[in-house]
This record gives C-alpha cells, sequence and structure tokens, in this order.
C-alpha cells in the first residue's frame, strides 16, 4: 500500500476517533511558553467542529498585543491575512473561517505558527486533514511551529511520511506542551 493511501485510510479513522471521544478544552497552556511570550507575531488559524479550540488562545494574543495572521485559503496554497479581532472582517468558506483583507506578503517576523492536526508522532510529523496546505506553508515560514491536538492524540506510532512532510518543534495538549528533539 502507498503512503498515500495508508494516509488517507489512517485520517478516516482519526477523524472517527476524534468525534467519539471529543471533549471541548482550551489550549491555555501554550500562552506561557517562551516562544509564545517573546513572539510578536503569530501565525494562528480558526478551528472547526472537532478540532482543537483556538478561540481563547487567539483572543490572548491579541489582548497581548501580538499581530495574529490567520490563513486562507487561495487555490492550492495558504495566504496569511492580518486579524485584529474583528468579527466582520471573517467570512465562512465551507467549514473554514477565513480573515478578510489583504495578505501578508512579507512573514518573515513570524516567531510562532500553530497548526491544525489529527495526529503528532513522537519525531514532531503530524497528520493533517490531507489538503496538504500546511505542507506547503510550513517551509516558508520562520518560528516555532507546534501543533495542537486533544489528549490521546499524540501518538507512539510513527506516522507515514512522504518527501514533502515537515516535523513540527512541538506539540500541544489542554494539558501540555511536548518539545521534540531537533
Amino acid at each position: 500500500m502507498n503512503q498515500s493511501t495508508l494516509k488517507k485510510q489512517m485520517r478516516d479513522r482519526y477523524r472517527r476517533e476524534r468525534v467519539q471521544k471529543f471533549i471541548p478544552s482550551n489550549f491555555n497552556v501554550i500562552l506561557k511558553s517562551p516562544e509564545i511570550v517573546s513572539a510578536t507575531t503569530i501565525c494562528s488559524y480558526f478551528s472547526y467542529d472537532q478540532e482543537p479550540s483556538t478561540t481563547e488562545i487567539n483572543q490572548a494574543f491579541l489582548k497581548d498585543g501580538k499581530k495574529l495572521l490567520l490563513p486562507r485559503v487561495n487555490g492550492t496554497e495558504i495566504e496569511w491575512v492580518q486579524w485584529n479581532g474583528d468579527i466582520n472582517q471573517l467570512k465562512i468558506t465551507k467549514k473554514l473561517t477565513e480573515p478578510i483583507g489583504p495578505a501578508v506578503t512579507d512573514t518573515n517576523d513570524v516567531g510562532v505558527v500553530i497548526t491544525p492536526a489529527l495526529r503528532i508522532d513522537q519525531e514532531g510529523y503530524r497528520m493533517g486533514q490531507g489538503g496538504g496546505f500546511y505542507d506547503r506553508a510550513l517551509p516558508t515560514l520562520p518560528g516555532w511551529k507546534v501543533g495542537l491536538v486533544h489528549a490521546g492524540e499524540l501518538t507512539s506510532e510513527r506516522l507515514p511520511r512522504e518527501d514533502h512532510d515537515i516535523a513540527l518543534d512541538a506539540a500541544a495538549t489542554p494539558s501540555l506542551v511536548v518539545r521534540f528533539n531537533r
């Protein structure tokens, strides 16, 4: 079985498990991470359905005066748009809540990139939703890359990977932050 087929089967299983085990949680544990504290610009996202919630941390970033960049899908790529907390500057496209406004052309000041994931293994590789958007975006962004997963979604099982997969620097659950050896 090739890696793409295996990944699709695993994604389907992980999505079912997430729905069955879902407990709403916040991820405020990452707010005290030195990387978050020192960052002036953070890339995050708007969570949906049973994804780890970013609502509280995004509000905390804004309250702390951080520049918050949110993703917007443009074809096969993610473009980043600064968001100031105004809900009128958001639109819903399918399941995604995306910011309205001009794309940021310079992301060199990004200190942290918060990524969604279905699972993260002990080497920092993530299994995403399968669109490849973050696989294409992560190599272009500087900063500490941390994936959010629910309790029980950090795995000792080695996730299948392909040449384009990028390891994260850390993973966060509602109760802990795990840094990977790099």
